[in-house]
């Protein structure tokens, strides 16, 4: 990947350890940060979300901008992660749902028709004028720190939406997918579209990198993986990739669709804890891995979360290119001070 002449890196961001280990160069050291930094581990984080809701705090540019710095000031990690929420851009086009605390995503009308599919709106600047605002203040605040956009995968946001919540099984959204893919068709490349249209809005704002994170991939075989929802995913990743920025394509527990993900368009394939990341190298082939302490490892002693990590950092040297990463999202009774250890611990090991 080629970063146009446009491109950032020639300014604050040229000796960027992150990204110069997305582009499968040498870094000064080993990148780190965290999937959810940015959250409910954080006292700071606790204080400021007092009496304001999930989607509210996401479309509050402001409060987006002051969480998204919280983690990057405490740890001094290699990139921060823009704070949102998968469903914030169906939200933002006129989805009637909400965020249920204890539950997730709650949607008022779930997808069953084309007719449903169609009511949904395309997602234009003018929807999240929050998320530009938000992306140009914390481009101005973090300097020399990347920001990493964000936005849910296809088959996780649909996953949603036909089921109407969070799911174990994903018997609804499997049932469209099988039975009716005429709908499913429709309603994947609306998404995509949205993602991808989402995505866009946050780079051509200042974002430096995306991931793309779905959360539900791993439900399926590779086989329906690869016809039902990697054209798709691969259509949001390639918007991107025009773009010039690095793409990191994120799953849990999709192990046996590592190699698949890495196919539909990413630069980076985030790991997680499940697969040991010297498999997970080998299946994405040559391409940059992220990944893949267990986030249950902060709860052990120090020395021991430090010892695993060094074993994480060493297995990555076979890779492409390591950035540093737990294995899914900060836990939320993680103490600070810990991932504050583990920053400073990556960081200074040798290269």
């Amino acid at each position: 990947m080629t970063a146009p002449a446009s491109s950032p890196l020639a300014g604050p961001l040229a000796n960027s350890a992150f990204l110069a280990a997305a582009r499968g160069e040498t870094p000064s050291h080993t990148p780190v940060w965290f999937m959810r930094q940015a959250g409910r581990s954080l006292p700071e984080y606790l204080k400021i979300r007092e009496g304001v809701g999930m989607l509210e705090s996401c479309m509050d540019a402001d409060l987006v901008t002051e969480i998204t710095l919280q983690p990057v000031r405490r740890y001094g990690v290699d990139a921060a992660i823009f704070f949102s929420d998968i469903v914030l851009p169906l939200k933002a086009v006129g989805v009637d749902l909400d965020i249920k605390p204890g539950i997730g995503p709650v949607v008022a009308s779930p997808v069953r028709t084309l007719t449903d599919v169609d009511a949904i709106p395309d997602l234009t600047p003018e929807h999240v004028p929050f998320i530009t605002q938000a992306v140009k203040q914390l481009v101005a605040e973090l300097g020399a720190t990347p920001l990493i956009g964000f936005a849910g995968a296809p088959f996780t946001v649909a996953s949603y939406l036909v089921e109407g919540g969070p799911s174990k099984e994903h018997a609804k959204t499997k049932a469209m997918m099988f039975g009716a893919p005429d709908v499913w068709d429709a309603l994947m490349r609306k998404i995509g579209g949205i993602a991808a249209d989402y995505l866009r809005i946050q780079v051509e704002a200042g974002a430096s990198a995306v991931q793309l994170f779905d959360s539900w991939a791993g439900a399926l075989t590779p086989g329906d993986y690869a016809e039902h929802v990697m054209p798709h995913s691969a259509r949001v990743l390639a918007s991107a990739g025009e773009l010039g920025v690095p793409r990191i394509h994120f799953g849990v527990g999709t192990t046996n669709l590592l190699g698949l993900m890495g196919e539909a368009g990413a630069d980076v394939v985030g790991i997680d804890w499940r697969t040991p990341l010297a498999d997970g190298i080998a299946r994405v082939g040559d391409r940059v891995v992220q990944g893949n302490l267990d986030p249950t490892l902060v709860f052990a002693p120090t020395d021991v979360m430090t010892a695993r990590a060094a074993s994480v950092i060493e297995e990555g040297r076979a890779a492409k290119g390591h950035i540093f990463n737990l294995g899914h999202g900060v836990i939320p009774s993680t103490d600070p001070g810990q991932l504050t250890a583990l920053t400073e611990f990556v960081q200074a090991y040798p290269i």
